[in-house]
């Protein structure tokens, strides 16, 4: 392999690292004289069953990659096919990873693990903005660089948070590390920001502590553990650590989703004030102390809410209506539908003052906007759109209308998606009591998916009990319809024998 040249740019040197998905190199970019890292697809897993999944998972690498901007991810540069093996070209880093600079400065002074866990929440406020889980943190993929700051790796896994997640990630497959693997995840349900919040606690503890908090000889035994034993309190192992600190592992630690803190910048802001203060750190520091970047903090944006809306792409003044939904079309059409938000963004406002907001016209291409916004994973941008159009159709043709139920549905798989799983309950909820009706052109498939996902919610939150039953009244219905041998199926069975 090593002086391979990939696409006539990248020449391949020394092996990073490999792992289930491909292999990482370090390599040299020719055209513009720099390192880069070069991530192949593995060719044992091209061929046969499978491989068709595995090429969807490495492309949603880059494309999650690349649409997270912050300065503690890695860049994604190129990405494309050479002969048989599909590549991805992304930044290369100079640093060793948590892990072993965990070994190199054992114990980590209890300042450090706060510095690198803080750097790490400005990281997942914005992973989780998108929105994406990363859903398998732990120090193999977090990157301490020489100037102190961190940098988390493999998206590859991570799950863009929509509705195919499970044919990406193979049916009831638990995807993860499972030291680090919060219950929810070790039970099967449903993943959210606060997933990888419980994976930042286990982290905080393994670095200051010395270990993870759940060990055992097998890996069902360690998501045993992490679904029904107590952690040990930080202090019982370092006395020197603040209480606060050890509160606040503790939380991130807990057992339900919400009973852990709100969000990565709830804790970024709980982690920034037990750091020294900055005048403190002027004093020489060892190579990669990571309190370092403190001194000019990466914070996460303010949290008001909702993170910064993209700017919208300027319209012309005067525009042809006919051409603009055209070049939709043919956007849409040619797989490039972040071009096709953009546009529709721009137009609809337009088309509404000019004809009004309940035009034919206008209701179309809010409802193409709302559908391509939850194609591309704005969920946040979606959710208003898909709450207006089904307000609009209740109004005209009552709460049992198809269209209305659709609307309804789509805006509870956003509320999912954006981690209100109460919420996202309550849609669902809704929808399912419409079922039964005949003008409601719901068919069976469909009303047990939104029964499963329905169920998914209420172990969310926690109630594993309404989620067993509602499980195993699906279950039958399930074999009845698909088999006993269908993903679906297996994967309501799967997540009933862990329950």
């Amino acid at each position: 392999m090593n002086g391979r040249v990939i696409a006539d740019r990248y020449t391949i040197g020394s092996l990073i690292s490999q792992g289930g998905m491909g292999q990482v190199w370090k390599a040299y970019d020719e055209r513009l004289g720099r390192p880069v890292a070069v991530k192949l697809l593995r060719p044992d897993r091209l061929h046969g069953d499978g491989a068709e999944e595995l090429r969807r998972r490495f492309l949603r690498e880059a494309q999650v990659t690349a649409r997270v901007d912050h300065p503690g991810l890695v860049t994604v540069h190129d990405l494309g096919a050479d002969g048989e093996d599909l590549y991805l070209v992304m930044q290369y880093l100079d640093g060793a990873d948590l892990a072993d600079h965990l070994a190199e400065h054992d114990l980590y002074p209890w300042t450090w693990a706060v510095a690198v866990g803080a750097q790490l929440c400005a990281i997942l406020a914005a992973v989780h903005a998108v929105p994406v889980v990363h859903r398998d943190l732990k120090p193999r993929n977090v990157v301490v660089r020489p100037d102190g700051t961190v940098t988390v790796l493999d998206l590859g896994i991570a799950s863009v948070l929509d509705s195919d997640t499970t044919r990406l990630t193979r049916t009831g497959a638990v995807i993860g590390s499972p030291a680090y693997m919060a219950p929810e995840q070790a039970l099967g349900g449903v993943v959210g920001p606060r997933t990888d919040l419980y994976a930042l606690g286990v982290v905080l503890h393994e670095l200051i502590g010395g270990n993870v908090p759940f060990t055992a000889p097998t890996d069902l035994g360690v998501l045993h553990r992490h679904v029904y034993d107590p952690p040990q309190p930080l202090r019982a192992l370092r006395p020197e650590v603040p209480p606060q600190l050890e509160s606040l592992v503790l939380r991130l630690l807990a057992k339900d989703q919400g009973d852990r803190p709100a969000s990565a910048a709830v804790v970024h802001r709980e982690l920034l004030a037990l750091l020294p203060p900055a005048s403190t750190g002027a004093r020489p520091s060892p190579q990669f102390d990571p309190t370092r970047p403190f001194l000019r903090p990466c914070s996460p944006w303010p949290e008001t809410g909702t993170s910064p809306q993209p700017r919208a792409t300027a319209r012309p003044q005067a525009f042809d209506l006919a051409d603009e939904v055209e070049r939709v079309k043919r956007l849409l059409d040619a797989g490039q539908a972040t071009q096709a938000v953009d546009v529709l963004g721009g137009l609809l406002p337009a088309v509404a003052a000019e004809q009004g907001e309940a035009s034919p016209v206008a209701r179309v291409l809010r409802k193409q906007y709302a559908q391509t916004l939850l194609g591309v994973g704005e969920y946040a941008r979606a959710l208003p759109e898909l709450r207006r159009l089904a307000e609009d159709r209740i109004r005209e043709a009552g709460p049992a209308d198809p269209q209305a139920l659709q609307f309804r549905y789509e805006a509870g798989q956003c509320l999912e998606q954006l981690g209100e799983y109460a919420s996202a309950l309550g849609e669902y909820q809704a929808v399912l009591a419409y079922a039964e009706n005949p003008y409601a052109g719901m068919n069976l498939r469909q009303s047990l998916e939104i029964r499963r996902r329905e169920a998914q919610m209420r172990l969310a939150l926690g109630d594993r009990t309404g989620a067993r039953q509602a499980l195993s009244a699906l279950l039958p219905q399930a074999e009845q319809l698909h088999g006993r041998g269908h993903p679906f199926t297996e994967e309501i069975r799967g997540t009933l024998s862990r329950l």
